[in-house]
């Protein structure tokens, strides 16, 4: 089902210090906006929402199919073990051990609890110790329960999805701009690297105000998005930058700031449609 697209241009080093990501995104200055950002439309509108899940799912498992990926699992060969679910939580990085431990606070006894010993021991490198031979078939298991759904849904918000939409809306940006930084937090992270997301950011902003800042949205985004390319060639595995060449790139130039669909894009040479 998942094609070569998936090998290793797209999770490597999409998230260096991920123990950081709680502090640095949701205790930070975003936690203060996020009442506020929740108040007003975005890409946290359940229809603009879905088009950013699927946006995703093309560039990472060449497919718009993004409820089937809760089960996926492989190891991509990236140096971050197994890489799973639907938005490709690492059992290197540490998001799959948080992921598991807040499936089993609310499901004891699951079909994964027990290898969390296992995925502690793991975090940080790309050993699959402890978690062969039966882990995969056992996540694959875990993700037909609606319990482990919900709780990938909920990782996906709490790490990735609401601080980037929570940023986007404190810089004055629409949906589309809301979804580059989402985009950017599902690839890079957000740790102390030159290429994380607040990095990332930092780069654009000094090329551009935001609207928040008086400037224009499209010259902001522009720069944002070259800010992103400079990022993913920074790094051999990210350096087909399609996702956002044949993607975002299009989708401003088309002054569809709001992502109204139709909406036509290739990823890796793909083309996809959402009608």
């Amino acid at each position: 089902m998942h094609t070569p697209h998936m090998d290793p241009r797209l999770h490597t080093s999409r998230r260096t210090l991920l123990t950081l990501i709680g502090a640095s995104l949701v205790a930070g200055p975003l936690l203060a906006t996020q009442s506020q950002a929740a108040a007003s439309g975005g890409l946290d509108d359940p229809a603009k929402k879905e088009i950013a899940m699927k946006l995703v799912s093309s560039a990472e498992n060449s497919s718009l199919d993004w409820k089937a990926q809760y089960k996926y699992i492989e190891d991509i060969g990236d140096g971050r073990g197994y890489t799973a679910g639907i938005i490709g939580f690492c059992s290197g990085t540490g998001d799959m051990l948080d992921l598991v431990e807040l499936y089993t606070q609310r499901k004891p006894g699951n079909v994964l609890a027990k290898y969390l010993p296992a995925l502690r021991q793991v975090n940080g490198g790309d050993s699959h110790q402890g978690l062969d031979p039966g882990f995969p078939a056992d996540w694959r298991k875990a993700a037909q329960d609606s319990a482990f759904q919900q709780a990938q849904n909920d990782e996906r918000d709490r790490v990735y999805f609401n601080p980037a939409v929570a940023q986007g809306k404190t810089d004055g940006i629409g949906v589309l701009g809301q979804f580059t930084y989402y985009d950017a937090i599902v690839m890079h992270g957000d740790g102390g690297d030159s290429t994380s997301f607040s990095n990332i950011r930092r780069r654009a902003l000094a090329k551009a105000k935001p609207p928040a800042q008086g400037g224009n949205e499209v010259t902001y985004l522009n720069a944002f998005l070259d800010a992103r390319v400079w990022a993913m060639k920074q790094e051999e595995a990210h350096s087909d930058t399609t996702r956002v060449d044949t993607e975002q790139r299009v989708f401003l130039q088309k002054r569809n700031l709001n992502l109204d669909p139709p909406l036509d894009w290739k990823v890796y040479g793909d083309s996809y449609h959402i009608g």
